[in-house]
């Protein structure tokens, strides 16, 4: 073994734990950062040629691992936009140049401009819903725009979908033909009677009556009325009813429809045609009540704020209650995420050895799923790095001191 080998040798062990004590600062530096993931250097040796009487020293040669794949933490945040992914997906989110890059750094905040942006200023892409939903792309970003929850801003929703379940009282008085609400004639009769707030095409309020009254022995007659027509609060109405239907109900179970549907379809006055839906409305021995009434549409208004449910679908709330979904956020996945490439602001881009990007929603083909008003911790364990550092402090300095010796031995030679 030459002196000039062992000391190239003790070289390349003080560079190898040079590149190891910088992985370990990065790691320390970045133990709180969200969505980091640790970096560390594994070693190989490299051999030279020897024979059975002499040893020629090598070399070690470093690799630097990503721990990418493994999830850190998750913490809980007082943020419905702050994500946190369960699972093996990534974020996909674009940077100003319109590039693209996949993440788990889910510190997503509203930013002036509607999008959501984390904290290296990323925005978080995701599909459309509110114009063509998610296209069928997987096998790449097209069809990705920003997440953004402005675009509903000062947007007015007609009603197109109502629920109206009431109980009907099995033992209600028959109303005779000419006194029913679809007669619309003065003291018209009627065992219940419920108004629903509705929307139209501009997001004005506008108030339907609907009427129940029974026609025979388990029928009953479904009247609906625009409840601006009404004469004094009530019958005879300006205009003819919007719709009217009948129900026969099971005599044995008063639930059971033996005849007519449980939907009815009218055209909300200056609005869309909406469905009211009534499956479940029951003929009991008690009094009129009402189970449950809702409609959507909205009144023109902004946001109120923003919920994310667990399959990343983004749902503007408005003030009064009304749940409009904006976007549904995309997750990608790739087949060795270990083998990404590492980028600033906890970002990576896809690479030869990591295989090629797979985009698709949470909840589905193993994405995981999206936790809403929760953080992903960085995966660096301090004590494991800092018992790291103590070693590649030690073996630095036996590394230097091999360099030193061989240098005094070098000039013993030379002086020889």
């Amino acid at each position: 073994m030459s002196l000039f080998g062992m000391m190239r040798t003790s070289v390349s062990g003080l560079a190898a734990q040079s590149g190891r004590l910088a992985t370990v600062a990065d790691n320390i530096a970045n133990a709180g950062t969200i969505g980091y993931k640790r970096s560390a250097i594994e070693f190989s040796t490299q051999v030279l040629d020897s024979n059975t009487g002499t040893y020629n020293s090598g070399s070690v040669s470093t690799v630097v691992r990503s721990e990418i794949s493994r999830q850190g933490p998750v913490r809980s945040s007082t943020s419905p936009t702050d994500l946190a992914i369960s699972g093996s997906g990534f974020f996909v989110v674009e940077n100003s140049a319109g590039d693209n890059f996949l993440t788990r750094a889910g510190s997503f905040q509203l930013a002036d401009d509607g999008s959501l942006v984390n904290a290296a200023g990323y925005k978080l892409l995701g599909y459309d819903l509110t114009t063509t939903g998610a296209p069928p792309v997987a096998n790449g970003f097209g069809g990705l725009t920003a997440v953004n929850a402005g675009v509903l801003e000062l947007s007015a929703e007609p009603t197109t979908d109502a629920q109206l379940l009431p109980n009907l009282p099995s033992n209600a008085a028959v109303v005779a033909a000419g006194s029913l609400p679809s007669d619309n004639v003065a003291g018209a009769e009627f065992s219940g009677k419920t108004s629903l707030l509705l929307y139209d095409n501009l997001g004005d309020e506008r108030q339907v009556d609907v009427y129940f009254a029974k026609t025979a022995t388990d029928e009953w007659e479904v009247a609906v009325y625009d409840t601006a027509d009404a004469t004094n609060g009530g019958f005879p109405y300006a205009s003819a009813a919007l719709a009217t239907s009948t129900i026969t109900f099971d005599p044995s179970s008063g639930r059971d429809i033996t005849g007519g549907p449980t939907t009815l379809n009218f055209t909300v006055p200056g609005g869309a045609v909406a469905e009211l839906d009534m499956t479940g409305i029951s003929q009991l021995s008690s009094d009129y009540q009402v189970i449950a009434a809702k409609a959507n549409g909205n009144a023109p208004g902004s946001i109120d704020r923003v919920e994310i449910s667990t399959d990343g679908t983004v749902f503007g709330i408005y003030q009064n209650g009304e749940a409009i979904p904006i976007s549904q956020i995309a997750l990608a996945k790739v087949p060795s995420p270990d083998n990404l490439n590492n980028l600033p602001g906890n970002a990576f881009a896809v690479t030869v050895d990591s295989g090629d990007v797979l985009v698709g929603v949470a909840e589905t083909d193993g994405f995981g799923s999206i936790q809403s008003g929760a953080l992903e911790e960085s995966n660096v364990d301090l004590s494991t790095e800092l018992t790291i550092m103590i070693e590649s402090q030690r073996s630095y300095t036996a590394n230097s001191r091999v360099f030193q010796t061989g240098s005094e031995l070098l000039d013993v030679l030379i002086n020889l």
